[in-house]
């Protein structure tokens, strides 16, 4: 054992940890990656890692909403059970190098790799045949350099920090982890249907999309529900609203259903809500646990999104919104090479995911280059836009839908199937030949104000 090491005594302390109804998950210790003992580099703490395994709890449907239920009881009690405390890192110097163990998650499944430094349900902390497997991390006052003493002391820590896990975990009640399962289950039984109802998401009424962030918590797809004033989604009954089943829970719900093919908006003024209503149907890719606001927007895996970025590109087909490349840039509209500017990145995403038959492609305006989604008077002939490829070929779109948040793009929102408007963040709609009306309206007061001499050349 080197001086100052921690790591031989700790694994010399596994076998002896445990109860009759939690041990040490011996099946997953795996040295230095989720089992483990080492002191800070400023020697005033020793982290650690330890798999642990709950007897009494059965797999099935739905069972990672009822793993997320359990860590966030332990997270609930770390600062009143004084067993869990080494969980947050209670009595060490800088006790902020544990808050990504106890920071509230209410997401329960996600395919991305969003939030994996927070404790919740994942591969390692999961419900099957054996039981509940967690992985717990922390932290304890660095006690000096190893010796039987120091070492018997760091044991019975985490003795009865084993101990305080099976009794917080044992006292959820079993109605609230029964809840937890059918919402979880619902979501991904409904997740699985929407191919059959025609549908690529589905955002149930009621749902509440805006999202709080924290440091830790920074991406749309792993941040809490907002808080304060937060207007709930209602569909408007000029969009069709449909009716589904859950079958986890048997409740019957409404809301809006976002069909295969179809080119949807989301229009509105300034900061109304469309980008978050964008995130959050990105984000019914994951299961969210009760309380997030997401519970019941759900959407197919395999959502694609494009906005205009500059980066290199190699070998990149732009040839739907391209007949012949600008200067600076190589190669030819099939095959782009070099710096491509926001505009020939965001056509290359846009053909990626028509290509690979994405099922939902999604773009904000505030991220596009609008010069490619709406034609201008100055416009070369030489460049497609989205509108105009709409309104000649939409059907090399193929089974792809489009969901866009637009506010300026009329040209664009006029050649939507069906168009939600947000006003006050509350739900509204309109239909396209209103809108196109009030378009001719518009542009016929936009012309008015440049005077006579813009009129009469019109």
């Amino acid at each position: 054992m080197t001086r100052g090491s921690w790591n031989t005594p700790f694994h010399a302390a596994i076998p002896t940890l445990g109860t009759d109804r939690i041990r040490v998950d011996h099946a997953a210790v795996r040295d230095l990656v989720t089992a483990y003992m080492v002191r800070s580099l400023d020697e005033t703490a020793l982290r650690f890692s330890l798999p642990v395994l709950l007897d009494g709890y059965r797999p099935g449907a739905g069972a990672d909403g009822a793993v997320g239920v359990l860590i966030e009881a332990i997270k609930a009690r770390v600062h009143r059970e004084p067993g869990l405390g080494s969980i947050a890192g209670i009595g060490t110097l800088h006790p902020g190098h544990c808050l990504p163990n106890i920071e509230p998650v209410t997401v329960t499944e996600t395919a991305g790799a969003i939030g994996t430094n927070l404790w919740r349900p994942d591969n390692l902390n999961r419900l099957d045949d054996e039981g509940l497997h967690l992985v717990v991390r922390g932290a304890v006052p660095y006690p000096g350099h190893p010796s039987p003493e120091a070492a018997g002391e760091v044991a019975d820590l985490l003795q009865a920090l084993l101990e305080a896990i099976e009794q917080t975990t044992g006292r959820v009640p079993e109605s609230r982890l029964a809840a937890a399962r059918a919402l979880s289950a619902d979501q991904k039984d409904l997740r699985q249907r929407l191919p059959t109802l025609g549908l690529v998401a589905f955002v149930g009424d009621g749902v509440r999309p805006a999202r709080r962030f924290t440091h830790l918590r920074c991406h749309h797809r792993i941040a809490g529900s907002k808080e304060g004033v937060h207007v709930p989604f209602s569909c408007p009954k000029e969009l069709d609203p449909v009716e589904v089943e859950l079958a986890g829970s048997g409740r019957v719900i409404t809301g809006l259903g976002i069909r295969r093919r179809e080119v949807f908006a989301v229009a509105g003024s300034n900061a109304e809500g469309k980008s978050t209503f964008l995130h959050a149907v990105t984000a019914g890719a994951d299961d969210h646990a009760a309380g997030d606001g997401r519970e019941y927007l759900v959407s197919v895996p395999g959502i694609a999104r494009a906005e205009a970025s500059e980066r290199d590109l190699a070998g990149a087909d732009v040839s739907l919104f391209f007949k012949s490349l600008p200067p600076g840039i190589g190669g030819t509209p099939q095959a782009v090479y070099g710096r491509g500017s926001g505009s020939v990145v965001m056509a290359h995403e846009l053909q990626t995911a028509v290509r690979k038959q994405a099922p939902l492609l999604i773009f904000d305006e505030d991220r596009s280059a609008t010069n490619l989604l709406v034609p201008g008077c100055l416009q070369s002939g030489d460049v497609t836009p989205l509108a105009t490829l709409l309104a000649a070929r939409r059907d090399l779109l193929g089974e792809t839908a489009l969901l866009f948040a637009a506010s300026s793009l009329d040209v664009l929102i006029a050649r939507a199937d069906r168009i939600l408007t947000l006003d006050g963040h509350r739900a509204g709609a309109i239909g396209t030949e209103e809108f196109r009306m009030r378009m001719r309206r518009h542009l016929a007061e936009m012309l008015d104000s440049l005077g006579d001499g813009g009129a009469e050349e019109e």
